[in-house]
């Protein structure tokens, strides 16, 4: 018992003097809690796929009745912005190279007449390929009015009729699949620099040979320099979570508890690489590059942005090794659906083989590092 409390007590001394190291310095500090305000804000009001403005020109070739009610119809839905009348189809390439209109509607000269003998009276749509997402949504709008306009000239619903429900995002807001999945990426960036940071801060500033006389076996000094990116990770998980609740209205459906663990065992899969890097680099600079290094094809990897479905066959075996990918799928399942544990334990699984691997490596690496 006595040797347990003298190793507990050893352990806790470390982890209070890495917190404090990491603390009181005020470049720390703010490192800490900035970045996780303003990427939260930044990212709940900017990365969006909902388009709630328009901005498209028109050529009316027809000037009829008919063509006004179209028009009446797409400026009335108060999402197309009309921001260029053109006189030609020969201004369209203008229009859209230029960046002002989103999409070009031109409506033929014959469309009255054509609408009035009953035969199809086509509408062109000309969109900005440069952004296929934004461009597809706009043309999608488009073609809804046109049908609506067809049932209402019709006067009757047509035979077959898609009815969509969606589920654990009604309204269909980008926020709402967003701001959760960055519950984990944020947490992975601070976790894997501040692991990293922790030994190659030792040698720059001359307290690595401290560490090496002091009675802290590898094991314990793995353990110590662990837990604070660990707790300080669960703390920016906090904030990000406060702002996707308290800010965005995004409440979470699923258990709280089920969102902490979740975390920490994606936490406890980052830090063992985190604290491999900072065995093997020999100053700050190299543990940025490294850890620039493993960021980068994290989160491309992780399904924040396009689906993992989507990607190469061969990168998708890649992402069974990438834990953000199974943490941002099992947040997403629990702030949403509202799942429990049972339903995404098979997530923990890829993140505990990950931290299997990582801290016996690093627990070596710092073995060989300090005999």
């Amino acid at each position: 018992m006595d040797t347990f409390r003298l190793t507990f007590y050893k352990i806790y001394q470390l982890i209070v003097k890495e917190l404090l190291t990491t603390l009181k310095d005020p470049k720390s500090r703010v490192i800490l809690v900035i970045p996780v305000l303003v990427q939260g804000l930044l990212f709940g009001y900017t990365a969006t796929y909902n388009l709630d403005n328009v901005p498209y020109a028109l050529v009316d070739e027809d000037h009829s009745r008919e063509s006004a009610d179209f028009i009446a119809h797409l400026d009335g839905t108060g999402i197309f912005q009309r921001v260029q009348t053109l006189s030609s189809t020969q201004q369209i390439a203008q229009a859209i190279d230029s960046g002002e209109a989103m999409i070009v509607i031109t409506i033929p000269s014959d469309f009255a007449r054509r609408l009035n003998s009953g035969q199809e009276a086509p509408i062109q749509t000309v969109t900005d390929g440069r952004n296929p997402m934004t461009a597809g949504l706009a043309a999608s709008y488009a073609a809804s009015i046109v049908s609506a306009m067809n049932v209402q000239r019709i006067g009757h619903q047509p035979l077959i009729e898609i009815r969509s429900r969606i589920w654990y995002n009604p309204n269909n807001i980008t926020r709402r699949m967003f701001l959760p999945s960055l519950i984990p990426m944020l947490a992975l960036t601070q976790v894997l620099i501040l692991a990293g940071l922790s030994v190659a801060r030792e040698r720059e500033n001359g307290t690595f040979d401290q560490l090496l006389v002091t009675p802290l076996t590898p094991p314990e000094i793995l353990i110590g320099k662990a837990v604070p990116p660990i707790l300080i990770g669960l703390v920016q998980a906090t904030l990000m979570l406060c702002i996707a609740v308290f800010w965005f209205k995004i409440q979470l459906v699923g258990s709280l508890a089920a969102l902490y663990l979740t975390i920490f065992i994606f936490l406890v899969s980052c830090v063992g690489l985190g604290l491999s890097i900072s065995a093997v680099a020999k100053n700050m600079q190299q543990v940025m590059v490294y850890c620039f290094l493993f960021l980068m094809p994290m989160i491309l990897l992780s399904g924040l942005a396009t689906p993992v479905r989507n990607m190469p066959q061969v990168l998708q075996y890649v992402t069974y090794i990438n834990p953000m990918r199974f943490a941002i799928e099992a947040i997403r399942r629990i702030y949403l659906e509202g799942a429990g544990i049972p339903v995404i334990a098979y997530t923990y699984l890829p993140m505990l083989a990950v931290a299997a691997v990582t801290l016996p490596l690093a627990a070596w690496l710092f073995r060989h590092k300090l005999s």
